[in-house]
């Protein structure tokens, strides 16, 4: 039906024409939507009096659409594109819907699309501002961030702080500040991978807590036959102290056996050598006056002391591994075991591979010469040596070609006799590819690896691996021999670690851990393994949610082509709860954090926060400080060069029953060298921030406090 009056068909008659222009303009846009505008005029006119002849349309509708004209878009007062401020926020919320959407920020900029967010907009550009001016010198020495184990005069500028700030509501964890000062739309919350230091040692305690439940479990109210039982087939110490106890305290709560494995004891002794990461390890604590002491789990935790929990993450690893492999003990020890050798066969495969990805790396983009050339620069001008290697990559040269080669490249001279010897004794078949890699002292694989690629110069990677599972395993036959026990013991349990951490690394993804594998190697307590400050974060939430796991909500709302016939409005569902961790282990966590700030590393922080009644708000948390470097050793193991990569401090907390979060300091680069701060530094930070953030710490309108949820 024609809308009322002539209001309406003017609108009408608009909405035809530009209608008309828009489909006719279809057949070369880029002519009658720019030059060629006066000439689309024209054929629109002619379509209109053609519709009116056919009574498509009626007169009065032709006449009024005669009578109007296109207005075209003037691209300079009415960009495509509006510009927006360079504001974090701004950049968070787009890169969360490049993802949520599947779209490229190129097509996400051309919808018609309004987003809210969960983010506090007004504490946002505070804390952004607060965290900015933190540059100026004058500003961190108000801020107290100057002094020992913080910052020296002239670094504040030099450094770049992240943090983020979520609330536990009723519909959800909210992110309520999500900021950083790096300038750039990448975000160090959520899209780093940083060594984060000692935060590690919380992931490892929650595993460790998690594991004494299981125990508990299992073997509380079990008889004392059945105690003895779990202590011999398992053997691990985990369960071996799980056993002990619940049979001196039959009647223990998870409660009380979850504080009796706090206060075990663990030395924090450097002088131990560990066998771990296919490699012999040494770690050491960052006070020295802690080395000789003997202390709890929570009290290694509470002051950041390395070496206890390097060994709690030992146990760790040797609880997992006893629960992934029936008798361990004797897969290690016992030389005629039937799993040893597809244990061996996978070690050789993969480490074969390993190799291999090395080696095709190394020779990438050159050409056969180049390759060759490089090869020859590993290998010493020994005649035999050089023999074997062009006769292995060059089987079809004839003795006048390989006479030319020796002469070139051996600086001896050697007699024809000489040379035709080595022609024949070092012929294409004489000798494996291990015996050719031991005499041209090469390795092996490499040297397959050159004349693979002769004979296919076009190959992939993937094609070039699965055409050496056979080399994979040949090159390591040495390895079944019966001299080698010691060498297959070695093997295998650097095969075994892997598993365990394979299976320790789904405990952390449980909770969070944003990373597909973990390092095998028990560095992994103190950070080797890296994390992700929003992954803590969600960690933390977790802690604080009774062992609840809640999906993170950044958007509120998204609202498509508003005010048009395909207007559409999508809110976010309920997130889902799943219990990843009992609540008497999370609780107790809570407890530990928060001794934490009430007598250990984060202390500076206690009193901080206060409530709306004035009281103080409880705070807990844990520090991590990562001085990232990359060392190089001597065979020896004789420290030759270490190249600083960068260097953090992060702490990550809860403040009160709601509010968790992260705030990390990070310098970049060759520059951290000149840096010396601590979790000291994100700690102060903190608490200089404290005017600014306790105002918004009340729960938002509709954020009520979950059912069953409560601080420690």
């Amino acid at each position: 039906d024609r809308l009322n009056g002539q209001q309406g068909l003017h609108a009408q008659a608009v909405a035809l024409r530009q209608a008309l222009s828009l489909v006719i303009a279809q057949r070369r846009p880029s002519w009658y939507l720019f030059d060629g505008r006066g000439e689309l005029q024209r054929l629109v006119d002619s379509h209109v009096r053609l519709l009116a002849a056919h009574q498509r349309i009626d007169a009065e509708l032709a006449r009024a659409a005669l009578a109007t004209a296109v207005q075209f878009r003037d691209w300079q007062q009415q960009p495509l594109l509006e510009p927006t401020a360079a504001d974090k926020s701004v950049w968070v919320t787009r890169n969360q819907l490049v993802g949520l959407l599947g779209q490229p920020a190129y097509a996400l900029d051309r919808l018609d699309l309004q987003v809210q967010s969960t983010l506090d907009a007004r504490l946002q550009r505070q804390v952004g501002d607060f965290l900015e001016a933190l540059a100026d010198d004058a500003a961190a020495a108000e801020a107290g961030l100057l002094g020992e184990r913080l910052l020296s005069p002239q670094q504040a500028a030099q450094v770049r702080y992240s943090f983020t700030l979520l609330e536990r509501t009723a519909d959800g964890n909210q992110v309520r500040v999500q900021t950083d000062t790096n300038g750039l739309p990448f975000d160090l919350n959520s899209g780093s991978k940083l060594e984060l230091g000692s935060t590690a040692k919380l992931r490892v305690l929650t595993s460790y807590l998690e594991i004494i439940a299981e125990l508990h479990g299992e073997l509380a109210g079990a008889d004392a036959q059945t105690l003895q039982t779990a202590r011999t087939r398992r053997g691990d110490p985990l369960t071996l102290w799980a056993a002990d106890y619940l049979r001196s305290q039959p009647q223990a709560t998870l409660e009380q056996m979850l504080e009796a494995a706090l206060q075990r004891r663990y030395s924090a002794s450097p002088h131990e050598q560990f066998f771990t990461g296919s490699g012999v390890q040494r770690f050491s604590n960052f006070r020295k006056e802690d080395d000789r002491r003997r202390v709890s789990v929570q009290q290694a935790l509470q002051e950041s002391i390395n070496l206890p929990y390097v060994r709690l993450l030992r146990d760790v690893v040797r609880y997992s591994l006893h629960q992934q492999v029936e008798d361990a003990d004797s897969l290690l020890s016992n030389d005629r075991d039937p799993r040893r050798q597809a244990y061996l066969q996978t070690f050789a495969d993969r480490e074969g591979r390993i190799y291999l990805q090395q080696f095709w790396r190394r020779h990438a983009g050159l050409d056969e010469a180049q390759r060759f050339a490089r090869l020859l620069k590993q290998v010493q001008p020994i005649a035999a040596r050089l023999a074997v290697v062009h006769r292995e990559l060059y089987p079809q040269a004839d003795l006048e070609a390989f006479s030319s080669f020796i002469e070139q490249h051996v600086r001896v001279p050697q007699t024809a006799e000489r040379i035709e010897r080595l022609y024949r004794d070092y012929a294409p078949g004489s000798f494996n590819l291990n015996d050719q890699g031991y005499i041209a002292k090469v390795h092996p694989l490499e040297l397959w690896l050159l004349g693979y690629l002769q004979q296919h110069p076009q190959a992939t990677l993937g094609e070039m691996l699965a055409a050496s599972v056979e080399q994979r395993q040949e090159v390591y036959r040495w390895l079944f021999r019966t001299r080698h026990a010691g060498a297959r013991n070695t093997r295998i349990r650097i095969m075994l670690e892997r598993e365990a951490f394979a299976a320790l690394h789904q405990r952390w993804q449980r909770v969070g851990y944003p990373f597909p594998q973990l390092v095998p190697s028990l560095g992994t307590a103190l950070g080797s393994s890296g994390d992700r400050p929003s992954a803590l974060a969600e960690l933390m939430g977790i802690i604080l949610n009774d062992g609840k796991r809640i999906g993170v909500q950044r958007l509120s709302s998204l609202h498509f082509a508003a005010g048009t016939p395909w207007e559409t409005r999508f809110e976010p569902q309920p997130m889902p709860e799943q219990q990843v961790l009992a609540p008497e282990v999370a609780a107790a966590l809570r407890n530990v954090l928060s001794a934490v700030v009430l007598d250990g590393t984060g202390r500076r922080l206690q009193g901080v926060f206060t409530g709306a009644n004035g009281e103080p708000l409880l705070i807990g948390g844990k520090t991590g400080t990562g001085d990232n470097r990359i060392h190089s050793f001597t065979r020896g193991g004789a420290l030759v060069s270490s190249e600083v990569m960068n260097r953090t401090a992060t702490f990550v907390f809860f403040i009160g029953p709601n509010h968790f979060g992260t705030l990390t300091a990070f310098v970049p680069g060759e520059d951290a060298e000149a840096f010396h701060f601590t979790s000291a530094l994100p700690a102060q930070v903190l608490k200089a921030m404290a005017p600014v953030l306790s105002p918004h710490l009340k729960p938002h309108p509709g954020s009520a406090m979950m059912a069953g949820n409560r601080a420690p």
